[in-house]
């Protein structure tokens, strides 16, 4: 296919039927493209078949998982580090949360296509969930971006087959069930590329991921969870965060109160260096944000212990106050290097500089969804690259671990249609599609792999657990 910006001078047909030329703009392609990205993904696999993708070939330079678990709290704050460890303790599937680079250390060595795509990168069970659009709706998409790289789009749908697996055996599901969630999330994936592939590229650009994905992904057995999840979702705001979280000051505004150890106030210094980071913030907006945010007052700034995966990154509330003293808190949270960005050197991708890591992972977000926070930004605080969200902006999300048994499948069509949909935008689906096929044969590979994964999770799992055991490695558990 000729790539973008190959030609000075594109084509167009006059009034009376010849062909003109008028000038190359940058960023479009030259149309009519040559070749058929189909036929081309078709080709794919006589070089990688789809059955290969059964693969699983762990060899003797994978690290044991007590080493995996200290080499990825690197850089880490060290006193949050058992909390870490306690919480990836608790089941194979929380293990499989926080250890993100270990298996992207499996995926390097097993067959890819080389497709690229903008890839979650950490595209697990449960960093799917619903979140609040700028007109008060709820939309349900991927929402956890700290991995996020241009990588190979079967690493997200192989980690996303293997959690489905590990939280059906935490609910309590049987074998077949969890492989059927497995199963049918790849095979979501496979229909929702084939139908972006068919639609006009607006309309498959703008796909909502929303309650008619549902529909589509045959997901009816789910309906009544997610409508409690909206529920719940609506009513998780920063008002209702900061009612709990925050007491009246003697001159009219609010601070943070302490609730250990999840969250803390911080010295002056450290309050006045985040407070500071929100100038650069401000310029990474769009300019029509800026009059809202200029509509707010900074108030008190607290560190908060994020989620299993992100447990011992620096992550800040900042609480700001309208002139009605009604809040925004902005989560300010350290953005480090993908921790698939090694394995992608060793796969043979090329991984360019990612300059500033909050930018990075604001870009991908943005790349990988058709809906984003409309605050979405990055700063630096102190040295140390960060992103900037809203926090509680109506989130809400679904515990893949504690499914009905019946609704896991529902769950893992879902899901696996939602990340067809995020691949979509960076890689063409026209590709994607031609490669994946009408039949089921990449489904069988993926759900194989997946429950093979599930059992070696399991392992290192009881490995971890050994070495708390042990005193090899420290866990707090219960935070």
């Amino acid at each position: 296919m000729t790539g973008v910006g190959a030609q000075d001078e594109g084509r167009a047909m006059a009034k009376d039927g010849a062909p003109r030329r008028l000038p190359r703009v940058g960023g479009f392609a030259e149309w009519p493209a040559e070749g058929s990205p189909k036929d081309e993904g078709k080709a794919l696999r006589k070089r990688i078949p789809r059955s290969a993708h059964a693969a699983l070939d762990l060899d003797a330079s994978r690290p044991d998982a007590v080493s995996a678990v200290e080499e990825s709290g690197r850089g880490r704050l060290p006193e949050l580090a058992p909390i870490r460890v306690g919480r990836m303790a608790a089941t194979p599937f929380a293990f499989l949360r926080g250890s993100a680079g270990l298996m992207a250390h499996d995926l390097a060595r097993t067959p890819m296509t080389g497709i690229r795509a903008q890839i979650c990168g950490d595209a697990h069970a449960a960093n799917f969930g619903l979140y609040g659009d700028a007109r008060g709706g709820l939309v349900i998409d991927l929402n956890d971006f700290d991995e996020t790289v241009l990588g190979p789009w079967e690493w997200d749908l192989k980690r996303l087959a293997a959690s489905l697996v590990l939280a059906g055996r935490v609910a309590g599901a049987d074998e077949d069930q969890c492989r059927k969630a497995a199963y049918d999330a790849a095979g979501a994936y496979r229909r929702t590329m084939r139908l972006l592939a068919k639609l006009p590229v607006l309309d498959a650009w703008n796909a909502i991921a929303d309650e008619e994905l549902v529909s589509h992904a045959d997901a009816h057995d789910l309906l009544g969870t997610l409508e409690r999840v909206s529920e719940k979702a609506r009513h998780n705001t920063s008002g209702r965060f900061a009612a709990k979280s925050t007491e009246a000051t003697e001159d009219g505004g609010r601070r943070f109160v302490d609730a250990p150890p999840v969250l803390r106030r911080v010295p002056d210094a450290e309050a006045a260096a985040v407070a500071a980071s929100l100038e650069e913030y401000v310029g990474t907006l769009q300019q029509d944000r800026l009059p809202l945010l200029a509509r707010h007052a900074v108030q008190d700034v607290a560190f908060r212990v994020v989620g299993t995966g992100s447990v011992g990154t620096r992550s800040y509330v900042v609480l700001l106050l309208d002139h009605r003293g009604e809040p925004l808190v902005l989560q300010v949270k350290e953005a480090r290097a993908s921790a698939l960005v090694p394995h992608l050197v060793t796969a043979g991708f090329e991984t360019p500089e990612a300059g500033h890591e909050g930018r990075r992972v604001v870009l991908g977000q943005k790349r990988m969804q058709v809906v984003s926070d409309n605050l979405l930004g990055w700063t630096t605080v102190d040295g140390f690259p960060f992103q900037v969200r809203q926090f509680r902006n109506r989130k809400g999300s679904v515990d893949p671990a504690a499914l009905a048994a019946d609704q896991l499948d529902d769950y893992g069509r879902m899901t696996g249609a939602l990340l067809a949909r995020a691949h979509a935008h960076s890689a063409d689906p026209r590709l994607t599609a031609g490669y994946c096929g009408k039949n089921e044969e990449l489904d069988e590979a993926m759900a194989d792999f997946a429950v093979a994964y599930a059992d070696r999770t399991e392992a290192d799992h009881a490995d971890l657990l050994a070495g708390v055991r042990a005193g090899k490695i420290a866990a707090e558990t219960g935070v």
